[in-house]
């Protein structure tokens, strides 16, 4: 009986702490109003493989070196900074207005910024950075020292600087998201030295992390430690340490994540994509570069007059096969260009005209502007002027290789194209400067500038000395990024410029091709990883303070309140 008795007690227990377990779940469910969720915590290491090698963690020192761009993306901040379209958004600077004739900017700086060693950031830093980067010892390119030689820059207070331009210029912001350097290390250090200085190796900034130390196997510099800026005046990171590692290729990369020495790599290449894509857990991520290829026409040149007819123009577009070469050539690596402003800006017009590979309207429009194809021949002419041409290309073999394709794709529908190689250095400041060619296969870089301003290429006034080099002519469309560039007002701003690519779409003067795209890989274990749009390949860490590895089980709140009877 006694065993029995006991076994009943039991029971009775195990059944009141069952009821007990019930009441408390669903108690804190109605309390709560929703089940235990992960949200993100702050901890965890993040390794990422570069593909490059360390240069100097210096921001106007990095222009030519995207290793060091990275880690300096993490360590230093501009005055400001663009999202995911191309808009200017508080960075250092928390605020700022604009005078109404566009020629003043006075910024304010935030007041809880400073830098890692916990100096206060001030204005004289802003002065500091700017004269440092038009001087001799920076390799910011020189343009944009010219662009800095003709604007005063005043310090107002220790918080406020005034920026006086000698002409309204929107597009001014592009040029504000440089890195600013700390004044009270490096003053006392030479411009034309600031190559050589320490501080290049134990940089200090006021990014979301701050330098801790390198890595050195073997008497080399193999890494770079960083760790949490507690005293970040941004939204603090989730992950508290940083170790980026450097490899010179990406397929070295790809071995390391496999040997599990790395979580990330910064850059897949083309040739590795297939591996990567095939490798578990490796969760791959692309975005279009800031770059777009053409086929500038020199429309005035006497040599192919018949280049400046709209239509012929417009023949030689519907006759390229653009999705081929981009898989052939770029191992589907790009996306197709339909004009000349890049897809994910606030500046782009999705509904101007578009052309799709058709070869037989081609031909029927060539047709019809009197170039026939003669008996036995394989060219059209006119008037007996062939349908033919001269193409300057670079001499690389991925553009000698698109430049033989584009030749084959025209010749099927009586055009004949004699390509010419040349270094692409030459090709730009010999060829296209002095407009001595006919047609050319080119890139348009537009690195670091989110404000997509197409005056240079395409403005009337750029077509004798500039970089118009279609030299197209045209008073509508110079209208309207004519005052595009002057404007405040952004949505103004994108109605000229949708009425531009507009005209861009039906004239044609260049035939837009393709925008590469940039493909990094994260393994799934981080999480928070955004794809972001592109200004330069740095931009991938653009929402790291997002980013995480560790998380913690909450409970999710109810939003949708009850209401009252």
């Amino acid at each position: 009986m006694k065993q029995l008795r006991w076994q009943i007690l039991v029971v009775l227990v195990t059944l009141v702490i069952v009821a007990a377990l019930l009441f408390t779940q669903q108690s804190q469910q109605t309390t709560t109003g929703g089940p235990i969720l992960s949200q993100p915590e702050q901890g965890g290491v993040y390794t990422e493989a570069l593909v490059g090698s360390l240069g100097r963690l210096n921001p106007l020192l990095d222009w030519n070196n995207s290793a060091d761009r990275d880690v300096d993306r993490l360590l230093f901040s501009g005055l400001v900074k663009f999202d995911e379209r191309g808009m200017p958004r508080a960075d250092l600077a928390e605020a700022w207005g604009v005078a109404v004739d566009g020629t003043i900017y006075n910024f304010t700086l935030r007041a809880n910024a400073v830098w890692h060693d916990g100096t206060p950031v001030t204005s004289d830093d802003v002065l500091f950075t700017i004269e440092r980067m038009k001087s001799a010892g920076s390799l910011v390119p020189q343009d944009i020292k010219d662009l800095w030689g003709r604007i005063t820059v005043e310090k107002l207070n220790d918080k406020n600087l005034k920026f006086t331009l000698p002409e309204p210029f929107v597009p001014f912001m592009d040029y504000l998201t440089f890195g600013i350097l700390p004044k009270h290390l490096l003053e006392a250090v030479p411009a034309d030295q600031m190559p050589n200085a320490d501080f290049n190796i134990n940089p200090v900034g006021t990014g979301p992390y701050k330098f801790d130390h390198l890595i050195v196997e073997g008497g080399q510099i193999s890494g770079v430690v960083l760790t949490l800026n507690a005293e970040y005046y941004g939204a603090a990171p989730f992950i508290e340490q940083v170790v980026f590692r450097y490899y010179p290729t990406s397929a070295d990369a790809l071995d390391a994540y496999k040997q599990g020495d790395v979580l990330a790599i910064s850059r897949i290449s083309p040739d590795d994509l297939s591996a990567a894509l095939e490798t578990p857990n490796l969760s791959m991520y692309s975005s279009p570069l800031p770059q777009m290829s053409f086929i500038f026409f020199n429309l005035n040149n006497p040599d192919v007059e018949f280049l400046q007819n709209v239509n012929v123009r417009r023949a030689l577009m519907l006759g390229l096969n653009r999705s081929a070469i981009i898989n052939s050539y770029l191992s589907g690596q790009a996306i197709l260009a339909n004009g000349p402003i890049l897809p994910n800006s606030w500046a782009y017009f999705d509904g101007a005209e578009r052309y799709e590979y058709n070869p037989e309207e081609a031909a029927t429009i060539l047709k019809d502007e009197g170039f026939g194809i003669p008996a036995g021949g394989e060219v059209r002419a006119k008037d007996g002027v062939s349908l033919a041409f001269t193409m300057i290309h670079p001499d690389d073999a991925l553009h000698t290789q698109i430049a033989q394709a584009l030749q084959r794709q025209w010749a099927k529908i009586g055009v004949r194209v004699e390509l010419q190689a040349m270094p692409y250095d030459q090709l730009v400041l010999n060829s296209l400067a002095s407009r001595a060619y006919q047609a050319a296969l080119v890139d348009i870089n537009l690195s670091r500038t989110p404000d997509p301003d197409p005056y240079p290429f395409w403005h009337q006034a750029e077509a004798t000395a500039g970089q118009n080099y279609s030299q197209w002519d045209n008073r509508p469309a110079s209208e309207y990024l004519e005052q595009a560039r002057v404007t405040a007002d952004y949505s103004l701003r994108a109605r000229l410029y949708r009425n531009f690519q507009v005209i861009f779409a039906k004239e044609l003067p260049a035939l837009p091709l393709y925008i590469p795209v940039y493909s990094y890989a994260v393994d799934a274990q981080v999480q928070g990883v955004q794809v972001a749009p592109l200004y330069d390949p740095s931009d991938r860490l653009a929402t790291f303070t997002q980013w995480y590895l560790l998380t913690r089980r909450a409970l999710q709140q109810d939003a949708t309140a009850t209401p009252s009877p």
